[in-house]
C-alpha cells in the first residue's frame, strides 16, 4: 500500500512539476532548438509615420501593462528548467525593453528579427538574415524576441503579444503557449 501510495504522489507531483514548467514541456514536444516571443503588450498598431530606428519615442511601446507582462514572464523563464544558449532581440524598442525586462544578463540585438510591417525594414533581408542564423543553429536552444509578421513568416502561426511558440527548425514543427 506504501508503494502505491508513493507512486501516485511521484506521479502526481510529475504532473503538478511539468504543467509549471510550461517552457520545458513546449521545448520538449517538438524537440524545439528556438523559442520565439511576441513582445510584450504595446498598445496600438503599427508604428508612427516619423518611425527612427534609433529613437524610442518615435515606435510604439511598452506600457505599463507590457512591462509587468514582461517581467513576470521572465520570472517563470528564469525558473524554468529550460536554459538558453542564445538570447536575441529585434533592434525595436519594445522588443529590447521586453528582452531587458525578462532579466536575462546577456543578450543582443538582431537586425534578422526586425519588423516589416510598415516596410520600415525590408522584409527578404530580414527572412533571409533570420534563415541563415536558423542553419547555423548549433546545439541549445535560442530565444528570439520578435514581432508577430516575423513569428508568423517563420512559423505560420500568429501570436499575441507576449505569447510564445516553441519551434524546431529542422522539422518547422511547432507548440504554442503562455507563461503569464
Amino acid at each position: 500500500m506504501r508503494n502505491l501510495i508513493s507512486c501516485v504522489l511521484l506521479l502526481f507531483s510529475s504532473v503538478i512539476a511539468s504543467a509549471e514548467d510550461q517552457l520545458t514541456s513546449a521545448v520538449a514536444a517538438v524537440e524545439a532548438d528556438v523559442v520565439f516571443m511576441r513582445h510584450a503588450l504595446a498598445p496600438g498598431f503599427g508604428d508612427p509615420a516619423n518611425f527612427a530606428l534609433d529613437n524610442c519615442d518615435t515606435q510604439r511601446n511598452l506600457d505599463s501593462v507590457g512591462r509587468q507582462q514582461a517581467s513576470s514572464i521572465g520570472v517563470e523563464m528564469r525558473q524554468s528548467k529550460t536554459q538558453f544558449a542564445e538570447v536575441l532581440s529585434s533592434e525595436w524598442c519594445r522588443c529590447k525593453e521586453t528582452t531587458e525586462l525578462l532579466g536575462f544578463r546577456k543578450w543582443a540585438t538582431f537586425s534578422g528579427l526586425n519588423s516589416f510591417f510598415q516596410d520600415f525594414a525590408n522584409k527578404q533581408i530580414v527572412m533571409n538574415e533570420l534563415e541563415q542564423k536558423l542553419d547555423e543553429l548549433s546545439t541549445g536552444v535560442t530565444l528570439m524576441v520578435t514581432h508577430q509578421v516575423v513569428i508568423r513568416a517563420t512559423t505560420g502561426q500568429s501570436l499575441g503579444s507576449g505569447e510564445l511558440i516553441a519551434f524546431n527548425s529542422r522539422t518547422k514543427a511547432t507548440q504554442k503557449f503562455r507563461l503569464d
